[in-house]
């Protein structure tokens, strides 16, 4: 099979993954120095998306703080009438006035509460509803986002997104907007109460609220910054936590425990810091609004006393006009609480938003098309690679233009030194990523072309990593097909070599692997994923260093069943160990993102090549 190489165009090297010791080429920087964009708009189009399905409660909630408020705020009113009525009239015998200033009170002391229980009710039923939906979206949108993302930003951020953040919203969402809506309408009814009651005091008191606005305006414009530098911290602070508690093993190794605890010392110095400057605003906004609110009070009391000295107002309404300033000014300190919780899921919001709003550079196609169907002499499909560019978002170029076909059924080795291209290769045939230019078909079909259920029943492959999940060794095989049989998976293993090692674990197939598969051995993790992608059955398998962490049996094995497991499939091979390469049909060799070498195993042996210096160097290496 002949392959197009195009001689022109700048070589290009790839750039270092800091993901392990597979092949080096993600080009991401440290993810904890840059965060996710917010595009403007993304939080209040967050906030009304979230909200938007429970209107009608809310609705509800808000008539029902309404009538509590009322009953609330009536109190002082009705103190007023019992001192310049209901008193009075009780000394004319007539008790009429005051019992009914005192019934009264006692049914708006009672509705109250209630009311605020029903409120509470409401309000916490929609609040969790919210958040469980939130959860939900930053879960699903996580695994929804191109592989790109995941290799420019740490698991830490997203962690933060939705554990820190989080309870950042739940705080003002449980308790600050409570507050809000109780402060807002107590200030809404007192206003017009104090004006009702002496339209001169009621004035001269309001205009407390021009000093009070400045320094609200001073204490959120300062405090924003605050807050969003502590989040930007405490994200920081789980990514440093998260990436050495998944390192341990090399941590302990190394001896890295006192550099990664200078390390976290910064991150934690600085959340520390930026914590205690938002404490520090929120003490000031407190002293400066409740010296405000108590020069104001001083002031408006003594203008009343002399009117009532003057027979220009009643000592009843002073009395209430003294008890809805206090009800006016106390709820400062709420509010200031409020604010600071505000200002804290604001930022929150803005990082959940960008995380939400980051949409997949591999992007699901507008009119998915089929593969085609009716395959009977094999069951793999044709790859063809037709101008294939890939360049990395920075512009560093990791793949010239060239143009590779392969074969239904056709298994091609692809070998080379770290960081020549391989891998890049593996990642566009699985659709991690686009190329640049150029397209990839599967039988025809461009990849792009494809919904990603059809592509993935496709095209499967198997990485060095080999995660497996929490769960019995049965279950992670299954993943490959979640409705196969028990004897189909059991199958699947015997066909790989892996029946033997999992018969013989405490409970068999059975058995709980733990997390990351840390019960069983890398080998044997590798084997147990070479079983589910076998029953996965796929048309075109990738096994991306898939053997590397096999020992010299467990490979053997491995080649053994490979041999009659990959007849008639389409497969492609990126070994670093030339042992694997001997069960291919076709061999390329790839340099700087070029390929550079092409034929069958024996042609590429018996020459002068690199393949042929590679393979004489790996036979004296054995003796």
């Amino acid at each position: 099979m002949t392959t197009t190489v195009d001689p022109t165009g700048p070589a290009a090297a790839e750039p270092a993954d800091q993901a392990g010791p597979a092949e080096e080429e993600l080009p991401a920087p440290p993810a904890d120095e840059e965060d996710i964009p917010v595009p403007p708009g993304a939080p209040r189009a967050l906030l009304r998306s979230l909200l938007g399905p429970h209107r009608a409660r809310i609705a509800v909630a808000m008539v029902v703080i309404l009538v509590q408020q009322a009953a609330l705020q009536s109190g002082p009113l009705l103190v007023a009438v019992a001192m310049d009525r209901g008193i009075p009239a009780l000394r004319e015998h007539d008790s009429g006035p005051l019992v009914a200033v005192v019934a009264g009170y006692l049914c708006c002391a009672l509705l109250s509460p209630l009311l605020q229980w029903v409120f509470i009710k409401i309000s916490a039923r929609v609040n969790q509803d919210v958040l469980l939906d939130l959860r939900g979206r930053i879960f699903r949108h996580a695994q929804r986002l191109s592989l790109d993302f995941h290799e420019r930003y740490t698991s830490g951020r997203i962690i933060s997104r939705a554990t820190s953040d989080i309870d950042a919203l739940r705080e003002l969402l449980s308790e600050g907007l409570q507050e809000l809506l109780t402060v807002f309408l107590s200030v809404c009814y007192i206003s017009v109460l104090l004006v009702v009651l002496d339209w001169r005091l009621g004035l001269a008191s309001l205009t407390a609220f021009l000093p009070l606005a400045l320094i609200a305006h001073s204490f959120r414009t300062r405090s924003r910054r605050v807050y969003r530098r502590s989040r930007t911290a405490a994200a920081s602070m789980i990514v440093r936590f998260t990436e050495t508690m998944n390192g341990i093993r090399p941590v302990q190794a190394f001896r890295r425990e006192k550099a990664n605890d200078a390390a976290f010392g910064v991150v934690n110095r600085q959340a520390s810091a930026a914590n205690a400057e938002g404490f520090l605003e929120l003490a000031r906004y407190v002293g400066l609004s409740r010296a405000t609110a108590n020069i104001w009070f001083t002031g408006s009391v003594l203008m009343g006393a002399y009117l009532v000295a003057d027979d220009a107002l009643e000592l009843g309404v002073l009395t209430a006009f003294a008890l809805y300033l206090r009800r006016l000014f106390d709820p400062l300190d709420q509010l200031a609480m409020f604010l600071n919780s505000y200002q804290s899921a604001a930022a929150a919001l803005e990082k959940i938003a960008g995380l939400l709003a980051h949409e997949p550079t591999v992007v699901e196609p507008a009119e998915p098309r089929k593969l085609p169907s009716g395959r009977v002499t094999v069951k793999g499909r044709e790859v063809s690679f037709e101008r294939t560019r890939f360049a990395y978002r920075t512009g560093k170029e990791v793949l010239p233009p060239f143009d590779l076909l392969i074969p239904a059924g056709q298994t091609v080795a692809v070998v080379g030194a770290t960081g020549a291209g391989k891998s890049t290769v593996a990642k566009l045939l699985a659709r991690f990523y686009d190329p640049t230019d150029g397209r990839i078909r599967l039988d025809g079909v461009d990849l792009r072309d494809l919904a990603t259920p059809e592509l993935r029943r496709g095209v499967v492959m198997v990485t060095q990593e080999s995660f497996l999940f929490s769960g019995t060794v049965a279950e992670n095989i299954a993943i490959g097909r979640p409705d196969a049989t028990r004897a189909e998976v059991e199958q699947a293993a015997r066909e790989i070599g892996a029946y033997g090692f999992i018969a013989s674990l405490p409970d068999g197939f059975d058995t709980d692997v733990r997390k990351r598969g840390g019960r069983i051995s890398a080998g044997q993790r590798q084997l147990v994923a070479f079983a589910r992608a076998l029953l996965a059955d796929p048309a075109v398998l990738i096994l991306d260093e898939a053997t590397s962490s096999l020992d010299v049996p467990g490979e053997q094995a491995v080649q053994r069943a490979m041999r009659t497991v990959l007849a008639g499939r389409t497969a492609v091979i990126i070994a670093h160990r030339l042992s694997t390469v001997e069960i291919a049909d076709r061999v390329l060799v790839m340099d700087q993102g070029r390929i550079v070498e092409d034929g069958t195993p024996r042609q590429l042996i018996e020459g002068a090549g690199r393949f042929a210096t590679l393979h004489r160097a790996w036979r004296d290496s054995l003796v």
